[in-house]
């Protein structure tokens, strides 16, 4: 995993001093990178049955796609407020600096559901928490969660006690 690290660029103080910002589109644009993401990431389920995988907006709609058609499963997209155009169902939730809402089809998800999240990045997890509720309340079974990477040190894990969770790289710095 070293070699996909070195294919990401670390750019400080973005967006704000003292953040250092792993950027991926540097890993995306190299087509042997991306395509070892995408196998590394359909491997950590591979023999689970997975009816559909989400895609957290809006990076993670770059990985969503292509596990869902990896594994067979259908796509759908967990949105900013009023950009689904059919009947939503929403959460919010609190960030550092504020707070946040996310939106997802009502009948995106149904009873039983079978269920992969996936985005670019766990950090503090109170994103993938909030879409984790929202998948939930709307009868879904969440087979797990699956990252690019993990920053460690943010503790975003701990919000997800008994969830099956991969991250593809991790940091712990």
């Amino acid at each position: 995993m070293d070699e996909l690290k070195k294919k990401i660029r670390e750019v400080p103080d973005f967006p704000k001093p003292g953040i250092l910002f792993y950027d991926i589109t540097t890993l995306l644009k190299d087509a042997k990178g991306l395509k070892t993401v995408i196998n590394r990431m359909s491997e950590a389920f591979a023999g689970e049955k997975i009816d559909v995988v989400i895609g957290i907006e809006a990076r993670g709609f770059i990985f969503a796609p292509a596990l869902a058609y990896h594994i067979g499963a259908g796509f759908v997209p967990v949105r900013k407020p009023k950009k689904l155009p059919s009947a939503t169902e929403s959460v919010s939730y609190d960030l550092e600096y504020g707070s946040d809402t996310l939106e997802i089809h009502r009948d995106a998800i149904g009873e039983g559901h079978r269920v992969l999240i996936a985005d670019d990045l766990l950090a503090t997890g109170g994103t993938a928490r909030a879409v984790a509720d929202l998948v939930e309340k709307l009868g879904g079974e969440i087979v797990g969660l699956t990252f690019v990477i993990e920053l460690d040190f943010l503790g975003g894990r701990k919000k997800f006690d008994g969830y099956n969770i991969f991250s593809l790289l991790n940091y712990d710095k």
